[in-house]
């Protein structure tokens, strides 16, 4: 029952619809007595050899008009108490979403997007349940097993309801036997559904490059493992479930044995008549419902109770972004300044960073250049805010970043990476997305500085394409350029390219960098990069090696450096010249 407890913040809120639907609950179960009382006394006068038309009509028509009563009030119950229920699932599910969406990267590498979508999907309607069916069956439950109890002992005998419900009392030892265990196993049948949501987000995702190993029947292989965990998880919580019916069963069949023997006996007594021993039978036939409802409850808390620890698990868990009372709203503009004396990686102690020190004035561009893992990503990671705990600063006009709100920093900054996202729309709300009113003109002009523009006029229906779930439809070259077009229209002050243009050729990479410097004379602009003709007129060019700089200059002056850079510059120049000897030939 502490799942009950657990909601008290929802049932606060909604306490008015369910007191409505209690109500309507004890009406209804008033209403039950009636109709084995009106039996028996039918029974007791046709017995007795006094029946009459009209006394027959009365109790017909009293019948009718429960049964209508009845239906009315089930209606109200049910609007109250189900309707209630969808009212937390939409509390719950808005929580988890606005949680999500203030989750660090850190949180993101913990948890795989099939498990999210399982605590949002399958952990919630399992909750919800819990407000929904969960109260009804508590209540109903409760209040027609108490009802046909007094109704027993009021209107036949009491001695006879003690022996018929004593019984009874085995249904709350076996639940607290089984409670427990049918906790965790519920928590592992959970489990185990988030596993193959896991593998079939993870395989939808990835089937190009399944098909392309052929790794379809060892997928497939794979697959089949997790169902068969799954189905294990969900046989033993289903086993432990299924023990609670034909417990039931035993002991009401235990309670009419005993009620047909001693009523019986009873009779021959003359201390109740047959029609009282109807009525008894009737009642009893009444109580077969709340117990029956007994298991279906303890399965239903159980789950629900399971599911709601997943979710309050998810919402727990804190972001590493620091936010402060007192954060500035404005909008971050002048000096950057990036002093970052020491930064680990969560969960790592190895130093990703260390003694990274550059400045850049508003209209610069910086360029970022180094090996493969040496630091690129981690300085712009910090930049972006995807991580606060580091040893040092980054101030942006005299002001640690940190100190900002981080919806107002990220606002001013365009960030393109790598591997972009393109949302399953057309090619136009695309690349308005962080302007969703910008004009027709806009979207074309970001096009153009991406150089995007003549693909686009290309396509079957221009700016009106659809380019399918994240972006199926276009080239890794298209998918690169609408994502710096999107950025380059939200004209950011600081526009972030991380190895952004690295699946275009290096002509067309010129091509856009001019035009995003024309474009951009008065932003500033930072460029990581693998390609170093890609930051040749930087206004500074910093090589991260190891998790620092080891060179810092211009290109001409890192050139005359003789190092790393200078190095790199005239192997991958070569390269190029190779390669256009070779189309030449071709």
């Amino acid at each position: 029952m502490g799942i009950f407890s657990r909601l008290s913040w929802f049932f606060k809120h909604q306490w008015k619809q369910y007191l409505i639907g209690v109500v309507a609950l004890i009406l209804v179960a008033i209403c039950n007595v009636i109709p084995p009382r009106i039996i028996g006394n039918v029974v007791d006068s046709v017995s007795n050899k006094n029946m009459t038309v009209r006394f027959l009509v009365i109790n017909m028509v009293t019948l009718f008009v429960v049964a209508i009563v009845q239906y009315l009030l089930r209606f109200l119950w049910q609007k109250m108490i189900y309707g209630s229920s969808y009212v937390l699932e939409r509390d719950l599910r808005s929580r988890l979403f606005k949680h999500f969406m203030k989750m660090d990267k850190t949180f993101y590498q913990r948890w795989r997007t099939g498990d999210l979508m399982a605590h949002a999907t399958n952990d919630i309607d399992a909750v919800r349940d819990v407000a929904g069916p969960g109260i009804l069956t508590l209540a109903d439950s409760l209040i027609t097993g108490i009802s046909m109890i007094l109704a027993m002992g009021m209107f036949v005998n009491w001695k006879m309801t003690l022996m018929a419900v004593l019984p009874l009392l085995l249904l709350a030892v076996m639940a607290n036997v089984l409670g427990n265990k049918i906790h965790v196993a519920f928590r592992d049948s959970q489990a185990a559904f988030s596993s193959i949501n896991n593998k079939t987000q993870e395989s939808v995702v990835g089937i190009k490059v399944l098909k392309a190993l052929g790794q379809e029947t060892e997928d497939e292989k794979d697959f089949d493992c997790y169902v068969d965990k799954n189905i294990k998880a969900n046989k033993r919580s289903y086993r432990l479930d299924a023990m609670f019916d034909p417990l039931t069963t035993l002991i009401m069949g235990i309670s009419y044995t005993l009620t047909i023997i001693f009523g019986g006996l009873a009779v021959l007594q003359q201390r109740i008549t047959i029609g009282q021993l109807v009525s008894f039978i009737t009642y009893m036939a009444e109580l077969m419902w709340p117990m029956y409802a007994v298991g279906s409850l303890f399965n239903l808390l159980e789950r629900g109770s399971a599911s709601y620890d997943r979710i309050s698990d998810l919402l727990n868990e804190k972001s590493s972004v620091v936010k402060t009372k007192d954060s500035f709203t404005t909008v971050p503009s002048g000096l950057l300044d990036f002093r970052v004396e020491s930064f680990s990686y969560p969960d790592d102690p190895k130093t990703a960073l260390h003694d990274v020190d550059f400045k850049l004035k508003p209209g610069q561009t910086l360029g970022i250049v180094g090996p493969t893992g040496g630091g690129k990503s981690t300085i712009i990671s910090l930049l972006m805010r995807d991580f606060d705990h580091y040893q040092g600063s980054i101030d942006v006009g005299k002001i640690d970043i940190r100190k900002y709100d981080l919806n107002s920093y990220l606002d001013t900054i365009g960030y393109v990476p790598q591997t972009n996202f393109l949302f399953s729309t057309d090619v136009r709300d695309n690349v308005r997305f962080a302007n969703i009113d910008a004009t027709q003109e806009e979207v074309e002009q970001a096009s153009f500085v991406a150089d995007l523009d003549n693909d686009i006029k290309q396509m079957p229906e221009g700016y009106d394409t659809q380019v399918g779930e994240l972006g199926v439809s276009l080239s890794g070259g298209q998918k690169q350029r609408l994502a710096i077009a999107r950025a380059i229209l939200s004209n950011p002050k600081l526009l972030i390219l991380d190895d952004s243009l690295s699946a275009v050729d290096s002509k067309t990479e010129r091509h856009i960098e001019s035009r995003i410097a024309k474009n951009r004379q008065q932003g500033t602009t930072i460029i990581a990069a693998s390609r170093l003709s890609s930051v040749e007129d930087a206004d500074e060019i910093i090589v991260v090696e190891d998790g620092t700089i080891v060179e810092k200059g211009t290109h001409q002056e890192l050139l005359h450096q003789a190092g790393w850079y200078a190095d790199t510059y005239n192997l991958q120049a070569r390269n190029e010249q190779l390669e256009g000897r070779l189309n030449d030939e071709k």
